[in-house]
């Protein structure tokens, strides 16, 4: 009882901060999108309903977009992501996001390979872009073993509660898990910039998981009254940590307009 205790208090904690850290972005105009990948059943969303729980609803949205319809199938494949994006003094966060193509379409069929490879050369060069524009980007893909996610899913399956997450991805993901395995790979290695980094979230537990991803977002903006509840602002590296990056200067087509590599 008393860990649960413990629990509950340190949730708050970072609550407080998630609405000082929001008054602050308001304040000051700032933007942030907050990206939440992973397998299925990993706990994006759950997550995200604790991020919020506090927050002042005028100025986050959770997207969390169904799949594409026949007009945007035809649409440049970002485009319907690019309207979601934060406003002035808004968080943004997405539940699932454009790296559908990176992974969940790939593996399941959703796409050529055409346009997965499209995808890989131009998400970069997007999420440049959108830095460059005073955007803040943070990257999370929540990481599950293969037990973990078996359990998660049967428990989909008998709970009526939540038996609305069930999907037909879901049916497979165990079946495709090798193949979900190299895709999340490559997305790493081809994705993952100096200024863009992904940050793998270790999913297993998923209240240090959640506790955790929130202190990574609190520690990377300085807003007033940082860390005046008390609780811990840094994440705990065993539990979230950056992946490899690279800077897209390595790639030799952005230059800035003095004629220098733009990282």
């Amino acid at each position: 009882m008393l860990h649960a205790l413990e629990q509950q208090a340190e949730y708050l904690d970072l609550q407080v901060e998630f609405v000082r850290l929001q008054t602050w972005l308001r304040q000051h105009r700032k933007r942030l999108l907050i990206i939440f990948e992973g397998r299925d059943a990993a706990g994006k969303g759950s997550t995200i309903m604790r991020f919020v729980r506090f927050l002042n609803p005028r100025y986050y949205r959770i997207v969390a977009l169904s799949k594409p319809t026949e007009l945007e199938r035809g649409q440049w494949y970002f485009q319907r992501y690019i309207k979601e994006l934060p406003n002035p003094g808004e968080i943004v966060f997405f539940d699932r996001s454009w790296y559908n193509r990176a992974v969940v379409e790939p593996v399941m069929g959703f796409c050529t390979q055409r346009q997965y490879k499209f995808f890989l050369e131009q998400v970069v060069l997007l999420e440049h872009m959108l830095k460059e524009d005073k955007l803040d980007i943070i990257k999370f893909w929540f990481s599950i073993d293969e037990e973990e996610q078996e359990k998660r899913i049967r428990e989909r399956k008998t709970n009526p509660l939540k038996q609305w997450k069930l999907s037909t991805v879901d049916a497979l993901a165990q079946a495709k898990w090798d193949e979900y395995t190299r895709y999340k790979e490559v997305m790493f290695e081809k994705t993952s910039t100096r200024r863009n980094p992904w940050l793998v979230v270790e999913g297993n537990d998923r209240d240090r998981a959640c506790l955790e991803s929130m202190r990574y977002v609190l520690s990377q903006v300085k807003y007033d009254g940082r860390g005046e509840t008390g609780s811990r602002i840094e994440p705990d590296p065993e539990i979230v940590h950056q992946q490899p990056t690279f800077d897209l200067k390595h790639l030799g087509f952005l230059r800035d307009a003095r004629g220098g590599i733009s990282g």
